[in-house]
């Protein structure tokens, strides 16, 4: 009995040893070397691995940055332009800056402007909750109100206005990284410039409806009417789908679409207060009805004719 439980472990051992020179042989032939220049990339960069850059995270964005030979397509949202030109001195490569970007929320559908149709008691999520139906109120192109937005954010950058019941961004945060915009099952979530100053100019709004359907669902909606289209002097601004859309790399903040939107659909966002108009002024009189101060001077008032000055001057 002791015979044979010697020979089965020194079976299993000889077996055991035979089995890791043959992975050890195959590892040495099929070793593949990699580049060190991975991980003094991969140093530079944030660390975030939250994915905004494309890849499985913060090595398989470094390794792509070494293989491809050239930085034209790949871009780090978290690190921005700074992270950039550091990767590109560790490869010896050219790199263009690109116009910071920073999430934005497309629907207006407040408290106020959104009436309430449903009550839904479910799981409090909006990915279930679109899947289930259209929603609490009578548009169903808007924000769900969940917050699934704000769970995905990594970076605190999100989150839901009790007043408004809608997701806010707080621009200082957002990296850009697009964690909530794929997040969101309603699309209404959207990355643009920043813009100079971090001024934007957008359609928040989100709805297809017809006009009239899409304003009785929200007071504050986009109804198609195409009058922006027609003022912008640049061309940026298309309506399909009974929507207008401003194309943030054509617009010039000029706002002329905002003062012609019949709801307020179109935002503009960190611009200064318009002045105050000046009170208008009385008009002045014609220069024939004022006489100069010398002829008004000289003028005697004429005494009114009566009944014994008659007398005298005959």
């Amino acid at each position: 009995m002791t015979t044979t439980i010697i020979w089965t472990i020194v079976a299993i051992t000889v077996l055991g040893v035979l089995l890791a020179v043959v992975l050890y042989l195959v590892a040495t032939k099929f070793k593949v070397e990699e580049d060190p220049r991975i991980d003094e990339v991969e140093k530079v960069m944030p660390g975030a691995n939250c994915g905004g850059c494309g890849f499985a995270g913060c090595r398989a964005f470094a390794q792509s940055c070494v293989e491809s030979g050239n930085l034209d397509n790949n871009f780090c949202p978290v690190g921005g332009n700074e992270v950039m030109k550091k990767v590109a001195a560790v490869l010896g490569l050219e790199v263009h800056e690109k116009a910071p970007m920073v999430a934005v929320v497309r629907c207006n559908g407040s408290c106020a402007n959104r009436p309430t149709v449903n009550d839904y008691d479910g799981i409090k999520s909006c990915k279930v909750k679109a899947a289930l139906y259209s929603g609490d109120t009578g548009c169903s192109y808007g924000c769900l109100g969940c917050g699934d937005c704000v769970a995905a954010c990594q970076f605190g950058a999100i989150s839901m206005d009790p007043a408004t019941g809608l997701p806010v961004v707080d621009e200082e945060k957002c990296t850009a990284c697009g964690a909530c915009v794929k997040a969101c099952p309603k699309h209404i979530i959207e990355l643009r410039f920043k813009g100079p100053k971090n001024r934007r100019v957008f359609v928040s709004c989100v709805n297809q409806d017809k006009g009239a359907t899409a304003r009785k669902a929200c007071s504050a909606a986009c109804i198609g009417c195409g009058k922006c289209a027609k003022e912008c002097p640049f061309g940026a601004i298309t309506v399909e789908n009974n929507l207008a859309y401003i194309d943030f790399t054509k617009c010039k903040l000029c706002r002329k679409c905002v003062a012609v939107c019949p709801t307020g659909a179109i935002h503009d966002v960190n611009f200064p207060a318009p002045a105050p108009k000046p009170e208008a002024k009385p008009a002045p009189k014609p220069a024939s009805a004022v006489k100069p101060a010398e002829e008004q001077k000289q003028e005697k008032p004429v005494a009114p004719k009566t009944a014994a000055t008659d007398k005298k001057e005959e």
